[in-house]
């Protein structure tokens, strides 16, 4: 008897430490919690619906893997908490394929993609739930290729030629990212930048200008929608009209040796794309231009060109805080 009363008591106390020791582990173990806090987030996601050339594209369901591949798409992105995990690097920045205002953005480098010419098995390779292509050429043959691979935002109407304005890219990306808020905020904080800047110097105010490159293949002018004459016209700056009038839908019109002097005006801006600034800087037809010989000229490069050029919301802050300064001695004439 003594016996099996032990016994029974033994018994009963090892079933007490077994539910004890399961108790225990229910309470501690920790793949439940994340994966209900996971879950909350994946149904706080809105589903939204974005507006494109290629028709409204509805996302239901947060993308988790992001390929970002129109001009500047990478870097919105990243401006909006997001990382892309493909990416085109269209100013050949290198690395990570962003400019020094978003240095350090990245916790894990991307994978860096095509431009104009995309290796489509290499997109898919990285198994995407989202494609960007927002500014981008609009080519409809490259928006069926992608959204073979994903769910694809490209181009808004009227934002072929890359012509999609930083405005467009921010709410778009922020819509399908779903970080509306933050993208309110960025556009924001770009506007008072601005405001700021045109109330510090008002002697831009319309004065003309010429925005201009020099290439492998001779010389051009940027038109208003191109991202460059958007930010001089932000600051006061009127584009020069003779250039508009040669506006063929393009961002970008070319300007033939003999008439090089298109480029003068209250201000000109020339970039050099792909070719050393001296192969500027001592062009005899350069020289000639009227602003050009008066001092009232400035050739961006560098990371200025690049910040000048990329036109995403990040890089506009960053050459904001450069720029107007520069342009202000350079008006003047001075060096």
């Amino acid at each position: 008897m003594k016996n099996k009363f032990s016994l029974t008591k033994l018994l009963s106390f090892m079933m007490v430490i077994i539910v004890a020791i399961g108790l225990v582990g229910c309470g501690s173990d920790t793949n439940d919690e994340p994966k209900t806090k996971s879950d909350k987030k994946q149904n706080d996601f809105t589903t939204s619906t974005i507006e494109t050339k290629f028709g409204n594209i509805e996302i239901k369901e947060e993308p988790k893997r992001i390929v970002a591949l129109g001009w500047g798409d990478a870097e919105t992105a990243l401006a909006l908490g997001v990382e892309p995990v493909g990416a085109s690097d269209w100013l050949a920045f290198g690395g990570e394929g962003v400019g020094p205002w978003l240095k350090g953005a990245y916790k894990t480098a991307p994978t860096i993609l095509g431009t104009m010419e995309l290796d489509y098995e290499q997109i898919a390779s990285l198994e995407p739930d989202l494609i960007l292509d927002v500014r981008s050429s609009g080519d409809q043959e490259r928006y069926n290729r992608l959204s073979e691979i994903a769910t694809t935002i490209g181009v808004p109407e009227g934002g072929d030629s890359y012509l999609t304005s930083y405005q467009q890219q921010v709410q778009m990306i922020a819509k399908a990212l779903g970080k509306e808020k933050e993208g309110e905020q960025l556009l924001k904080d770009v506007d008072t930048a601005f405001e700021k800047a045109k109330e510090e110097y008002p002697q831009f105010t319309d004065k003309t200008v010429a925005v201009g490159a020099y290439t492998s293949e001779g010389w051009g002018a940027y038109v208003n929608g191109d991202s460059r004459v958007d930010f001089m016209t932000k600051l006061g700056f009127t584009n020069k009209k003779e250039i508009e009038t040669l506006a063929n839908g393009d961002f970008y019109v070319k300007v033939a040796d003999e008439q090089l002097e298109l480029l003068d005006a209250d201000f000109t801006v020339i970039l050099p794309i792909w070719v050393d600034t001296k192969e500027v800087t001592g062009n005899a037809l350069y020289q000639k231009i009227p602003s050009v010989a008066d001092g009232r000229s400035m050739i961006i490069d560098g990371d200025y060109a690049n910040a000048f050029s990329s036109g995403t919301a990040p890089a506009l802050l960053w050459a904001i805080d450069q720029l107007p300064s520069m342009f202000n001695k350079a008006l003047q004439g001075e060096e």
